[in-house]
């Protein structure tokens, strides 16, 4: 085991690790907020990924988790939100809960995090997870992200973690106005956009290329 292997330098390597991260990945291709590079760096990816991505847990990659899903690129989970704006003590609502890791982010920079895992047993593992490492406010949903959460809307931001194949109206009708959304859409190429509500109407624009996982319905 990679634990094993490094002993007593287990948590300095990771910590310097993930330092390197920030600096190499994130900030060097435009990620600025102070509060997200902050955020990057307090959570532990490696907490995130199973035992056997421990040592690749800071390279710049998705990687494959539980129930055929993967963990997003630490470059893309900071690029999303920064998009996101968030200042503290937002309401934000995530679809695709996943392994946690981008919810543990979120907690981190807002103050509600509301987020919806269709597959059970990533959401009842991230649950867990995040419970363990001591984050609070967060109120988990298992079900179809694709309708959101509209008991508990409305919302300063939302972010979606999985690619749909065209923008639901449930997301933008549960934004406030001033609200954004970071979503990735399509099927091959996708296109991450962020999609912000304003009183004239929605404002949209193109970020970049992205791949997620394809986003799961009821019937899926």
């Amino acid at each position: 085991m990679f634990k094993e292997m490094l002993g007593p330098k287990y948590d300095a390597y990771l910590a310097f690790v993930r330092k390197q991260m920030i600096k190499d990945q994130i900030e060097s291709r435009g990620v600025r907020d102070p509060r997200v590079l902050a955020a990057m760096q307090k959570v532990c990816r490696h907490c995130f990924v199973t035992e056997d991505m421990v040592s690749r847990a800071y390279e710049d990659y998705p990687l494959p988790i539980h129930a055929n899903q993967t963990i997003s690129q630490p470059y893309i989970v900071a690029l999303m939100s920064e998009l996101m704006g968030l200042r503290g003590g937002e309401r934000v609502l995530e679809i695709g809960t996943g392994s946690g890791y981008q919810t543990a982010v979120l907690a981190e920079l807002a103050g509600t995090v509301d987020t919806v895992e269709i597959l059970p047993e990533l959401a009842r593992e991230a649950k867990a997870r995040l419970e363990k490492l001591g984050y609070s406010g967060i109120n988990y949903k298992i079900g179809s992200g694709e309708g959101g959460w509209p008991e508990r809307a409305p919302y300063d931001a939302i972010i979606v973690t999985c690619a749909a194949k065209t923008v639901p109206v449930a997301f933008t009708a549960q934004l406030k106005e001033g609200g954004r959304l970071v979503i990735p859409v399509g099927e091959e190429p996708q296109e991450l956009r962020l999609i912000t509500k304003t009183p004239a109407g929605l404002e949209e624009s193109n970020i970049c290329a992205v791949r997620f996982v394809p986003m799961l319905s009821r019937g899926s």
